[in-house]
């Protein structure tokens, strides 16, 4: 179990380090110089998944769930997500689509509310990093850090790396007042992350992620 515990004692580290959300207050334009990046940056951070095997735990309102979580590329260029437990039992199936579209496939009862299928749409949306809309982005710099922030139907998504653009240090979802998820993506293994922390900063709900060798 204490495996699991991994992506929880990194965030909480980022957020240590980093604070809260008046950061964001300060924030200013990034340089000219440094806008010719843009997003494509963040292009070597956007997990490269193929096939990907990883130990998972959920936690959500007093609910525990753990087993194994399968990423995979599709012919169509979609991801599939489904996590189920050791034993096979299926507590969902997921589809990201290249254009943006997300389907339900299967979910187990206890998850199937609306307001936590949306909540794990949005968290997995944030970590595959897919539709970074380069037009829309906005580039901030504060304490040495580059947030990349990209406009959703509500709120905001943010990409933040170190200032030489080499580290992802953390990937945040937040409204125009607070910051609702903290996420960070850690140990990339032939473009693929070892661990994946996610964190919700206004009600119970984590998501810990360890990769599995095969």
């Amino acid at each position: 179990m204490h495996q699991f515990r991994i992506p929880y004692l990194i965030l909480s580290s980022c957020l240590l380090i980093m604070g809260c959300f008046p950061v964001h207050q300060q924030m200013q334009s990034a340089p000219d110089s440094y806008r010719g990046a843009d997003v494509n940056v963040l292009q070597k951070f956007k997990p490269a998944f193929t096939v990907a095997l990883y130990n998972t735990t959920v936690d959500v309102m007093g609910n525990h769930l753990s087993g194994l979580l399968l990423i995979k590329k599709m012919p169509d260029s979609s991801t599939r997500m489904v996590f189920s437990n050791e034993m096979g039992l299926g507590f969902f199936d997921f589809e990201f689509a290249a254009d943006g579209n997300f389907k339900v496939h299967s979910i187990m009862k206890k998850l199937d509310k609306k307001s936590v299928i949306k909540t794990l749409q949005h968290d997995f949306e944030l970590v595959l990093m897919n539709n970074l809309d380069n037009s829309k982005a906005v580039v901030k710099t504060n304490e040495g850090l580059t947030y990349f922030i990209f406009p959703q139907s509500k709120g905001f998504n943010y990409y933040i790396t170190n200032q030489s653009g080499d580290e992802l240090v953390r990937m945040e979802r937040a409204s125009n007042k607070k910051i609702i998820v903290e996420a960070v993506m850690k140990n990339y293994i032939n473009g693929i992350p070892d661990t994946i922390g996610i964190s919700h900063k206004t009600f119970e709900f984590n998501i810990g992620l360890k990769r599995i060798e095969r």
